[in-house]
Parts: C-alpha cells; structure tokens; sequence
C-alpha cells in the first residue's frame, strides 16, 4: 500500500505566529519545515546568488503590469537561465520549482510563498491560513523586538500589503479569501501551542489519524 503523504501550506498575517506554529507542528510530527531556508535551496537548484531570492521574497513582481491588468498572472513555466535569469517573475517561478520537488520528495510544512497555489490539486495537501486582530499581532511584534514603537504598526501594515499584493499577482486571487483554505485560525484567540492542537485536531477529523500518531511515535 502507497504511504499516505501530507503536506501543509500555512499562508499568515504578519505577527500571527505563523513561523512559529509551522516550525512546532512540523517538529511534532517530524515533518520537513521550510520558511525562509527555501530561498537557500533555490540559490542551490538555480546558481543564482541568494540575495536575490531575498530581494523578490514574497514581494509582487512586474508591479507596472500588475497595476494596469489585474486579471493577468505571470505564466506559469519552467525557470529560464536566459536574459530574464535574475527577474522578479523567474526567481519566483524556480522557488516553486524547489517547492513542487519538496511536496513529491516528503511529508512537510511549508510557509507562505504561495504554495497553496503553486501545490493545487496534490494528493495530500492541506492549506491553513492563520490570522490575528491587529493589536494582537502588533504586540507579538513588539515583544520579539522586531519593531519598536511608532515603526510597529506601520511594518505590520507593510508587511500584509505586500504579502497580499504578491499573493494577488502571482496566483489571481485574493490573499485572505476562506475559498484559498482548507482551515483558518485565529491565533490571538488559541495561542501557539492551542493552535498546534487544533491544527493537529483537525487533521484527526480529516481522516490523518493514524497517519499522524505513527508519525509522532516514531
């Protein structure tokens, strides 16, 4: 009988916890964890020095383009290592390159990055979006020391806007919207540890059982 495979996409306002919770249910169920390290594999796969990757991180592309045809996409086709090598469009389209070898090598937890989209129609994959009330997310924000102050609210407001734009241009659709999802949390009112649980409880009832008490006895 084929293993039964999962894999998890976790799209997340700023400040939601989102790494976080990824990080913990990943180890839990010892899956593989890819966040930001997916840009180090794409530097790897591709030869194109990393920075680069990091410049086009989960930030929209060809923003003229998008801003005068909203109903269009970028094409989704293999990377090219021709004159468009380091475009915005091109590295996003070797990171889903490196995200589609993940979900048929392993069972994992991927971040962001669209891979909700880029993974549509794979056996086993479950799509999560984690969300908070902004006062939540700002004092999260706050307490980890990334911003301080007045530079709070107004990088948590960045950062969404971005996250959104770059979901909208690459995938047509928006961001937040329930018909992206599988399952939604909101994590100002579970905590990290409460929204492992849930997540976990959920996939009990979606029939990963037993896949997933195999997986954390081992």
């Amino acid at each position: 009988m084929e293993e039964k495979r999962l894999i998890i996409t976790i799209g997340r306002q700023y400040g939601s916890g989102g790494r976080e919770i990824g990080a913990r249910l990943a180890e839990e169920l010892g899956f593989g964890f890819y966040d930001k390290n997916i840009l180090r594999m794409d530097s790897d796969e591709s030869g194109i020095k990393e920075s680069y990757f990091h410049l086009a991180d989960e930030r929209p592309g060809n923003k003229l383009l998008y801003k005068i045809i909203t109903s269009l996409v970028p094409e989704d086709k293999m990377p090219s290592f021709g004159a468009d090598l380091i475009s915005a469009d091109n590295l996003f389209r070797f990171q889903s390159a490196v995200i589609r070898k993940l979900a048929e090598e392993e069972n994992c937890v991927i971040i962001g990055r669209c891979a909700d989209y880029i993974l549509e129609g794979t056996e086993g994959l479950v799509r999560i979006f984690l969300y908070a009330d902004l006062d939540a997310r700002m004092e999260r924000i706050e307490r980890l020391g990334y911003y301080t102050g007045a530079e709070v609210k107004k990088n948590v407001k960045r950062i969404d806007r971005e996250r959104r734009e770059y979901h909208r241009y690459y995938t047509g659709r928006e961001w937040e919207s329930t018909e992206n999802y599988d399952l939604m949390f909101n994590t100002a009112r579970l905590g990290v540890d409460g929204t492992v649980e849930a997540i976990k409880a959920c996939l009990k009832t979606m029939g990963y059982g037993e896949f997933i008490r195999q997986r954390m006895e081992k």
